[in-house]
This record gives C-alpha cells, sequence and structure tokens, in this order.
C-alpha cells in the first residue's frame, strides 16, 4: 500500500503545495497549534474542575454526588476514545475531530449552566463524550499529517502541553474560581475551542471518505458496556463497595462477559471498532502493554506525590503543581531528546528499555522517602522518575502508529490511548487501595483509637483538616502517609518490571517517512 510507505504527508495540508522538504508550509504549523489547543482543552479540564470542586458543592449541593462529577466524565471520556478513532477511519479524519471539538464545547456551555449537582453530573458526561475524541483526533491527524520518522520533532510540543496542563492546572483553576466564580472553570473552554475549531476548518485539508460498510453498533455496546464496568470497578473498589462486595462481584462478571463477547463479535463484524488484526503486530501489542503501565504509574505517582509533599513536607496546596515541576520537567526534556535522536537516526528501541530502566530505579527510590526526605532530595528522585516517563510517553504512540497501516491510524491511537486511560484507572484505584490501607493500620499503631477515627471517613485528609488534629495524631499521620507512599510506590516499581521485559522485545522496525526520500512527500490529496 503506497499511503502506509509514503514519507512525509504533512503537505496534504495545502493541495496547492509543491515546496520541497526543506519548505514545511506554514499551514502545517498553524494545524499543529490548533491540535495543541485542543490537547489542552482535554487535559486542563479535570485539573482546572478538581479546584473548583469544594465552591461548587457549596453552591450546588449534593456532596453525596460528588465524585460522579470525575467519573461521568471519566467513564465517557474512556467508553468513547475507541469509538472516536474507529469513526475517524470511517468517515474522515477532520470532520469527526470537529464534531468531538462541538461537542466538548457544548458540555462546557451546559456544565456551566447546570443548576443542580444532577444536571452537572449529566452535563459532564456530555463533556466526556467530546474529550474523548479529542486525545484520539490529535494523534490520529498528526499520524496523517506527520510520518513517523518526522513525528519525533513534535513529540515535545505534546509533552510540553502536558506538564504545562499540569502545572497551571490548579493554579488556573483557583485564579479563576476565586475572580469570576466556578462556572467560569467551564466556560473558559469556549474561546479556546471556538479558536481551534476556527483553524482546523480553515487550514487542515485531509482526504474526505465516506465508509459504505454500517457501524457496528452491537461491538460499540459491548465495548462500552466492558469498559464502563472496569472504569466503575476500579472507581467503586475499596470506597464505595468494599473489593469482594457483591456489586463489586457484579461489575467484574458483566465486564467480562462484554470484553469476551466483544472480541469473539470483532471476528465477525463487516467494519469491527478495534479490528483485532492490529494485534497481530507484534511492537503494537507491547506499545499497548506499555502505555497501560505508563498510565498506571503515572496517575498513581500525581496522586500521591503531592498529599505526601503536603502532608509530610508542609508544602502549600495551592501550588500542588509546581511541586511536581521536577517531575515534569525532566520528562519534557526527555520527550524532547528522544523525538529528536529518533527524528535524526530513526532509532528508538533504546528509549522503551532506558524508560523502563529509569522509571523502576525512580519509583523505587520515591518508595525509599520517609518524615525527615528533605523536599531536595524527593525533587531528585521525582526527574529521575520523570526521565523515564519522558523515554516512553510519546514514544508508545509513535510506534504503535507505525506498526499499522495508514487506514487504522484512528483505531492504533484510540486503542493506545485507551490502554493508556485504563492503565491510570487501575493504578489510581490499586495503588489508592495499598496507600489507604496502609495508612489505616499505622495510624491504628501509633494514635490508637483516635488514629482509627481520624481516617475512618477518609485516608487522604486536606490541609485543614491535618492542622485541626492534636500534634500526636499529626505525627502519626505523617508516619502513616509515608508508609502508605512507600507500598504504593514500591508496587510501581514492581509493576514497572514489565515495561522493561516487553522493551526487550521490540523489534526495531524502520520508520516510515525517512529523509532519505523527500520527494515522496510533495504528493497531495
Amino acid at each position: 500500500m503506497a499511503d502506509t510507505q509514503s514519507a512525509p504527508v504533512a503537505e496534504s495540508v495545502e493541495a496547492q503545495s509543491n515546496e520541497t522538504e526543506g519548505k514545511k508550509p506554514r499551514s502545517v504549523r498553524v494545524v499543529l497549534l490548533a491540535l495543541m489547543i485542543a490537547m489542552m482543552l482535554a487535559m486542563l479540564d479535570n485539573m482546572i474542575v478538581g479546584t473548583a470542586m469544594p465552591t461548587i458543592v457549596g453552591e450546588l449541593g449534593g456532596l453525596e454526588h460528588l465524585s460522579w462529577v470525575v467519573t461521568g466524565y471519566t467513564l465517557a471520556t474512556a467508553a468513547a476514545t475507541p469509538i472516536w478513532g474507529k469513526l475517524g477511519d470511517m468517515f474522515g479524519r477532520k470532520a469527526t475531530f470537529l464534531a468531538s471539538i462541538v461537542i466538548f464545547l457544548i458540555g462546557s456551555a451546559l456544565s456551566g449552566m447546570a443548576q443542580n449537582m444532577g444536571e452537572l453530573i449529566g452535563f459532564r458526561a456530555v463533556q466526556g463524550l467530546g474529550a474523548g475524541g479529542l486525545m484520539v483526533g490529535v494523534m490520529a491527524i498528526i499520524g496523517d499529517l506527520i510520518p513517523p520518522r518526522e513525528r519525533g520533532k513534535y513529540t515535545g510540543m505534546m509533552a510540553g502541553v502536558m506538564a504545562l496542563a499540569m502545572i497551571g492546572g490548579p493554579l488556573v483553576g483557583g485564579t479563576i474560581t476565586d475572580n469570576w466564580g466556578w462556572r467560569w472553570s467551564f466556560y473558559i473552554n469556549l474561546p479556546l475551542g471556538v479558536v481551534a475549531l476556527a483553524l482546523v476548518s480553515a487550514v487542515l485539508h485531509l482526504p474526505k471518505k465516506r465508509a459504505k460498510a454500517r457501524i457496528d453498533y452491537l461491538g460499540v455496546a459491548l465495548l462500552t458496556i466492558g469498559i464502563t464496568s472496569i472504569v466503575l470497578v476500579t472507581t467503586w473498589g475499596g470506597t464505595e463497595y468494599a473489593w469482594m462486595s457483591a456489586r463489586i462481584m457484579e461489575l467484574i462478571g458483566i465486564g467480562v462477559a462484554a470484553l469476551v463477547g466483544f472480541a469473539f463479535w470483532q471476528t465477525r463484524a463487516a467494519e469491527p471498532v478495534v479490528p483485532l488484526h492490529i494485534f497481530r503486530s507484534r511492537n503494537f501489542t507491547l506499545m499497548s502493554v506499555i502505555g497501560f503501565i505508563t498510565g498506571f504509574v503515572m496517575f498513581g505517582a500525581t496522586l500521591f506525590l503531592p498529599l505526601y509533599q503536603q502532608s509530610v513536607q508542609g508544602a502549600s496546596a495551592t501550588n500542588s503543581g509546581l511541586l511536581l515541576l521536577p517531575m515534569l520537567g525532566a520528562m519534557l526534556v526527555t520527550s524532547m531528546v528522544a523525538g529528536r535522536v529518533t527524528t535524526n537516526t530513526g532509532r528508538y528501541k533504546v528509549f522503551p528499555i532506558a524508560g523502563g530502566v529509569l522509571m523502576i530505579v525512580g519509583l523505587y527510590l520515591l518508595s525509599t522517602m520517609d518524615t525527615g526526605t528533605s523536599r531536595l532530595t524527593s525533587g531528585v528522585f521525582m526527574a529521575v522518575l520523570g526521565l523515564g516517563m519522558g523515554c516512553l510517553m510519546q514514544i508508545t504512540m509513535l510506534v504503535a502508529q507505525n506498526s499499522v497501516e495508514m487506514k487504522d491510524m484512528g483505531v492504533a491511537s484510540s486503542s493506545t490511548t485507551l490502554f493508556r486511560t485504563l492503565g491510570s484507572s487501575f493504578g489510581v484505584a490499586i495503588m489508592g487501595a495499598l496507600f489507604n490501607n496502609r495508612v489505616q493500620d499505622v495510624m491504628s499503631e501509633r494514635a490508637g483509637a483516635l488514629g482509627s477515627k481520624v481516617t475512618e471517613q477518609s485516608a487522604q485528609l486536606d490541609a485543614a483538616s491535618l492542622a485541626k488534629l492534636p500534634a500526636v495524631a499529626r505525627e502519626a499521620y505523617q508516619h502513616a502517609v509515608s508508609s502508605g507512599t512507600h507500598s504504593a510506590f514500591l508496587l510501581g516499581a514492581i509493576v514497572a518490571v514489565v515495561v522493561l521485559v516487553s522493551a526487550f522485545f521490540v523489534k526495531e522496525v524502520p520508520l516510515r517517512g525517512g529523509p532519505q526520500k523527500p520527494e515522496a512527500g510533495l504528493e497531495a490529496h
């Protein structure tokens, strides 16, 4: 297939472009700007809204349904992700990407106008449906426009957006809520989204598609049920319901049955949602595994590191995003270096291997932190973990996309994104359960009945609750959090071994679109 072997297809953005490879059309950069804005929308949202949640609950009430504001969004995003990828493959990348932006903006506007917690949860689910297409759309369009060999140049941009969202999200959320009110934490998406819509509409030119095959509705339904069950198990397990409760067992049974049925049906569907033949590629399967573990580790780290620094090291909660700067800065730098080296040499296997080693070492070092660990020391440990994740974050998507034909670019991008999302759900749930159990055990050991009472509602105390504790209980809690983070990060280090083992089996297949054939990039659609 000529498409799968073509070099820089970036010139297809301007059909009239006949420049050489040395003259990238300005429209490519404009499209990339629009894609980065859309990516920022998807990543910033939860960070900003999380900061605004106490204010939202204060006005709308419904504290008992608070978790559903996040869960509803997460569920919709995870369930919609593979569907958006397939729709892009069937009907064209541009139309489906624009549709996902519109749905996200509608959900944002409605969420800002919500009058009660029930409405907010429902509108957040609408927002999540759109968000599922944003990340997939960005990755798939970049996969269409820029061949794998050239794509490394742009991985730093994506890592930069991710770091900016994690650092700036809480700060922006707090500022908006304090000065404009919580509704603007949703309305702020509208002007950014309109800019992205306008730029993509005006400058992005991709071939239009119209698939004759019908959408695989049964596959969509089975996959949605399976993903929803998995996310609910990881969200509710150990919090809303005991892990061995009837409700969790029911959800596990439903999820397994739905996913087994989905896999069986995909071998027979005329236009499968996730064509199983893409998993015949060893590299694609390995990248899915590595992406899952990376999500498992990364989101667990971003949850427990600020908690440790606030509870044990006395850091301010207001600047919680800045606390992750050593990890995110290291991740950004390594991602940029990995991208440049991959573009210049065409070699990439070294990065998953190095990433696996650094991730294991970083997580082990973080597991050694105790009540006497300084901020400088913990910052160095975080930087080591960040170096490891920087070697993995974008390389996994790059290799996954290089392992499939162009016609499957959407499902490859969405499947990789989905595995990372599911990994984050499992990471937060399993590491969280381990952390909570350890905190409660240590509190009982060190502070007796008082310790048990302090953590019976939640093992994660905010700064205000911590300040009100007696000195004995506060000291016990600091030891408990240190012990909890030790257990969580030690588990992460053990799980990360899977990344290293998987990396050794990666086959270094030449990246499509190498610079040795610059004339191939002049093909316009």
